[in-house]
């Protein structure tokens, strides 16, 4: 909107060099004598600014204005419409995305109106990321090959994205093999000021956005508000629709004093995320402040800002300051914008100086750095600390609970090998994904320590998997320069390509004497990777334990072979002279990694990203369709039309009767107990499919890759191998059993019986249901198993909205309410009452239970649909067919 009511008269003029900017200014207008808006947090002030450039007295009022003016950093119940000024997608969450847009322009084709109508409003960049696995490691040769598999399992989904690049306005593909999608926009896509021209002049603005991907919010590290939500709030926000919001908390993070010698980054995000999580920050922003910033590097911010999803927060912001301003000019942004950032910043009092003034916070945590001691976290989830001195008391105490603590000292043959292996042997060792191969000192911290190993005449274990897969080309460059990727390949830390392979369960087969002496001797072993995310069945099905650690430490575990070690004491290993090495003997110094870093320059990034767009020979290679309508192949493993505007899903919203349960679940249900990823079981029903249509088992490539397909995607729903259906509490994997029945079946199975017999179904869990990334096909794929409504004690945000996104109703249990106090045992049904009538947000619902004993119960649920904006989605079926409603008159 250009010339929205300014109902506050904020529009204001900015002056910088021989340019001349409109802009809104939070501290203009009424708002210039305003102290409570002058102490807002500078990312509440950047929704205050999102708001007045949006005022239209519908969507955006001028109370809506005056309530996050006056929130002094408190959230609030107050709906708020939020337009964000770009997307970012990965290519797991962007080819769906792809596909419903392409099924929107198929709908109005049908309806006898342009498909062209069909296009993203805002600049959508698709980074293709999330597709290399590693097949091939510690060899010269492993680049090369991993690409060559990836380009010949993805080539039908790559043909479909270069079509999507062609066909619609405002849609940039970034090919493989170029980089991490966070790490891609931290180092340059974004801008943190954005302008446009307009009819009146240029405007200027933050630079905001949403991504579909949770780490999306490893931009606010740049002054960048943007946050992970699913692929269907992306899509309606690409179509112009505002994502509807309540103000939010902000908890302000006062970090002080300066990390001790040898500790990095990630053990300091590893800290915070215990902390935040600790507190309790999930559906609200953190804010970070204190002198602790004047000395933290931008690429620190961005791990501590990557991590938000992990300490449950919907972002983790750090304001823009001198840090940033050289950040910028190091990744080789031009000096009109970055001239720009600093005056726009200074002028909205978005700038932190020394002049800061520490604003109004909802609530305070402090953090002094000098505190932080080198961390790991696992077995299983993100914001579980453990020091590295304890970490072989917790990898016990791991085995110890899944029943082999008499076997822990045995030793196990590993063919064609001397040593044979252990429980709590690391058998992969990853430094992947863009929490950490975004941030230079890290990754010449591994380089260094791989070089100070080799020198001894320290080498890998024979059962661990190396692997380093960068998240941008720079990252190679400056390990090059500085000698250190050779050091790295001698230890087996050899590229494997540019993406975030392990850290999403890419990480390919293990050799096969490996897997088989874990196989055959049920053993626990774990893996260590520099990522983000380690829940259970993850990163590999057959590795239990999975702890995240910065690179250096990536390294040493790969030496250590083993998690059953204190590296704070006991040595890695023996030199060449039969002398024990330790840890504190291979660790660089602060000053050897900064000596090594003055060599990166911004003409690096300038070299690295001058053609980001372009391509190699492969993808240049790939021949795709043009027009302006994809023609799906009825044959196509990899893309089809999905059924998603069929009456059958986006229609009848009324009552729910009689519904039988389709899983009952517990506590912390992630997206990925939920959503198909990684690799696709050979005994899953999605595997019975692909035989069924000729695919060879070796062929069968991921879930992630196969998402443009929703007969796959469907069949994995509730499919991961470590999910627990309490209805089937003897079984753990995706199994059922139909009401009243006693025999186990796949989820999928019965979920197509009940639809066959026209039964609609419902899910029933614990408390933070959906933690986790932000899958959209978490929601699809409930969907298009015909559950209507998902019960549970408590939601994670992202997936709550995706569900609501799809027309699946989320519902709540009123307190002291839950499947335990109802004693639900999975053979009971549901009426869901009150859909008939009008439906307001928060409304309270009656609901009756029927028992197998004849017996019913009535109970209260509370909708989880938020606002009357969720409210008219869930009525349209969605908000896709809201949007292809409105936008075919048929609304």
């Amino acid at each position: 909107m250009d010339s929205p009511d300014n109902s506050f008269g904020t529009e204001s003029a900015l002056t910088v060099g021989s340019d001349s900017y409109r802009y809104y200014a939070v501290n203009g207008g009424e708002f210039a004598d305003r102290t409570d808006v002058a102490r807002l947090p500078v990312s509440s002030k950047i929704l205050l600014e999102n708001l007045l450039r949006h005022e239209d007295g519908f969507a955006c009022s001028r109370e809506d204005i005056a309530a996050l003016a006056a929130s002094g950093g408190r959230g609030s119940d107050q709906e708020i419409a939020y337009h964000p000024a770009r997307v970012l997608m990965q290519d797991f969450t962007g080819v769906p995305a792809v596909v419903d847009l392409s099924a929107m322009r198929a709908a109005l084709v049908e309806r006898g109106i342009d498909p062209e109508t069909i296009n993203p409003l805002l600049p959508v960049d698709l980074v293709i990321d999330h597709s290399v696995s590693i097949d091939s490691f510690a060899s010269e040769s492993a680049f090369g090959e991993n690409v060559a598999m990836e380009m010949q399992r993805n080539l039908e989904r790559y043909q479909f994205l270069k079509w999507g690049q062609g066909a619609f306005d405002n849609f940039r593909v970034v090919p493989p093999g170029t980089g991490i999608c966070h790490q891609v926009n931290l180092e340059y896509l974004a801008r943190a000021v954005w302008h446009r021209e307009t009819e009146t002049g240029l405007l200027a603005y933050p630079d905001t956005l949403v991504g579909t991907d949770s780490h999306t919010t490893m931009i606010n590290g740049l002054g960048v508000l943007g946050w992970g939500v699913g692929g269907i709030e992306a899509e309606a926000a690409m179509l112009g629709q505002p994502i509807s919001m309540v103000i939010p908390d902000v908890v302000g993070f006062e970090l002080s004093g300066q990390l001790q010698e040898g500790i990095t980054a990630t053990d300091l995000v590893l800290r915070v995320v215990e902390m935040l999580r600790e507190h309790g920050v999930v559906g609200k922003f953190v804010e970070f402040f204190g002198q602790g910033l004047d000395q933290l590097p931008l690429a620190d911010r961005a791990t501590i800002a990557n991590m938000a999803p992990e300490y449950g927060a919907t972002c983790g912001f750090f304001p823009v300051d001198a840090q940033t301003i050289t950040y910028l000019r190091l990744s080789g942004r031009d000096e009109d914008t970055i001239a720009l950032v600093e005056a726009y910043c200074k002028a909205q009092g978005m700038w932190r100086d020394e002049n800061y003034q520490v604003p109004d916070f909802a609530a305070t945590l402090h953090l002094d750095m000098t505190t932080v001691e080198p961390n790991l976290a696992g077995p299983r989830r993100p914001q579980d600390r453990v020091p590295v001195r304890s970490l072989k008391a917790a990898i016990d105490q791991f085995i110890e609970l899944e029943g082999k603590a008499q076997q822990m000292d045995a030793e196990y043959p590993l063919a064609g090998e001397e040593q044979g292996m252990h429980h709590g042997d690391a058998v992969i060792a990853a430094i992947t994904s863009c929490t950490n191969t975004s941030n230079p000192a890290v990754m010449i911290g591994a380089g260094l320590v791989a070089q100070k190993a080799l020198a001894l005449g320290l080498q890998r274990k024979p059962w661990v998997k190396t692997s380093l897969a960068p998240g941008s080309k720079v990252v190679t460059e400056y390990l090059e320069k500085a000698g250190l990727q050779d050091s790295l390949d001698g230890l087996g830390f050899n590229l494997v390509g540019y993406g975030c392979t392990t850290c999403i369960g890419n990480s390919g087969p293990l050799p096969a004497a490996v897997e088989d002496t874990i196989q055959a001797n049920d053993l626990v072993v774990s893996s260590v990777l520099s990522g983000n995310r380690n829940f259970e069945g993850r990163i590999h099905p057959l590795v239990q334990a999975n702890w995240l650690a910065s690179p250096p430490l990536v390294v040493a575990y790969a030496l250590a072979g083993t998690t059953r070690i204190n590296l704070a004491e006991e040595p890695l290993g023996e030199d060449s002279k039969g002398q024990p090495v330790y840890l504190r003997d291979i660790w660089p110094s602060n000053t050897e990694i900064a000596g090594i870093m003055q060599s990166i320059d911004n003409e690096m990034f300038k070299r690295e990203y001058a053609a980001v767009f372009a391509g190699d020979g492969n993808w240049n290679a790939i021949d795709s369709s043009d027009g302006s309508t994809y023609d799906f192949e009825p044959d196509s493993t990899y893309i089809q039309l999905p059924p998603f505007f069929d009456p059958m899903y986006s229609g009848n919203r009324g009552n729910i009767l009689a519904a039988p349960m389709l899983a009952m679940l517990g506590d912390s249900v992630t997206t990925d107990h939920i959503s198909p990823a990684g690799s696709i079981p050979l005994d899953s029903p999605a595997a019975q499919f692909l035989r069924d249509a000729g695919v060879a088992e070796k062929d069968f490539n991921s879930y992630g890759s196969r998402r443009g397909n929703h007969e796959i995607m469907m069949r994995g729903t509730f499919g991961n191998i470590r999910i627990r259906n309490e209805m089937t509490p003897q079984l753990e994997g995706g199994y059922t059993r139909m009401q009243g029945e006693s025999d186990p079946q796949f989820i999928y199975d019965a979920a197509m019986t009940y639809l066959q017999q026209g039964r609609s179904t419902v899910i029933v869990a614990g408390s933070e249901y959906g933690t986790g990334s932000s899958r959209d096909w978490a929601a699809k794929g409930t969907l298009l198993l015909g559950v209507k409504a998902v019960i549970v004690e408590s939601f994670e945000r992202i997936h709550r909205s995706n569900l609501v996104g799809m027309g699946v109703l989320p519902l709540q249990f009123m307190p002291g309410d839950s499947r335990q106090s109802l004693q639900l045992s999975g053979d009971e049904s549901f009426d869901i009452l009150d859909l008939d009538g009008e439906l307001s947000a928060k409304q309270i619902l009656s609901a009756l239970v029927h028992y197998p004993n004849g017996e019913s119960r009535q109970i209260k649920l509370q909708s989880r649909l938020d606002t009357a904006v969720e409210v008219d989605y869930y009525r349209a079926g969605g908000v896709l067919t809201y949007v292809l409603n409105r936008m075919s008159g048929t609304d």
